[in-house]
């Protein structure tokens, strides 16, 4: 016989999960307490106890959304053969990504929190450490090509991964704007079919 009035259990990854969805569908201030107790299916006590607030709760959920998200982008990075495939690969599998119907639209790093509130300071600059980040790690590829001289000696590595990374935010908008997939891609195919006059310099 069920023990009688012992809260009932949930599964903390699937509330992170929930929560997740719901800060990359409607942004870091959009979402509010009561939104993800709702959607996560807990109390607020239960959501502290196991969150400790909204913005400890946002910074995991965007932990696993980078490493559920990423691995395509990653594994572009690391397998292409040259820079520019890596690239390449990596503009193609955030587009895909971005314009998925069965996930909201465009990049939850870079859209959940771009504007709002003072009081979100803290949110902004942990997510502008995210995209920063994100724009290293093409760098340091693009920095492998010329140690592997697949890219031209004289190319501003930092220079060429600050564009792409641009056209990778950029892609988010568009995306969140009803863009299509074969849309996004068509972008990404006009971004690299300028890499050869940004590789000479």
């Amino acid at each position: 016989m069920a023990e009688r009035g012992r809260p009932r259990a949930f599964d903390r990854g699937t509330a992170l999960r929930r929560a997740m969805a719901l800060f990359w569908a409607r942004g870091y201030e959009g979402t509010s307490i009561g939104d993800l107790t709702h959607a996560m299916g807990i109390g607020k006590p239960s959501l502290y106890a196991a969150f400790g607030c909204k913005e400890a709760l946002f910074r995991e959920a965007v932990q696993l959304y980078e490493a559920a998200e990423g691995v395509p982008v990653q594994r572009a990075l690391d397998e292409a053969p040259t820079a520019r495939a890596a690239i390449a690969a990596a503009l193609h599998a955030n587009a895909r990504a971005y314009g998925d119907p069965g996930k909201p639209p465009g990049c939850m790093v870079v859209l959940s929190s771009l504007v709002g509130s003072p009081d979100s300071d803290a949110v902004r600059r942990f997510l502008g450490t995210a995209r920063q980040a994100a724009q290293d790690a093409l760098r340091r590829r693009i920095e492998r090509g010329i140690a592997e001289g697949d890219v031209p000696p004289g190319a501003d590595a930092a220079r060429i991964a600050a564009l792409y990374t641009t056209v990778l935010q950029g892609l988010s908008i568009q995306a969140r704007d009803g863009a299509s997939v074969a849309e996004l891609l068509a972008i990404t195919d006009s971004a690299m079919a300028g890499w050869d006059a940004l590789a000479e310099g």
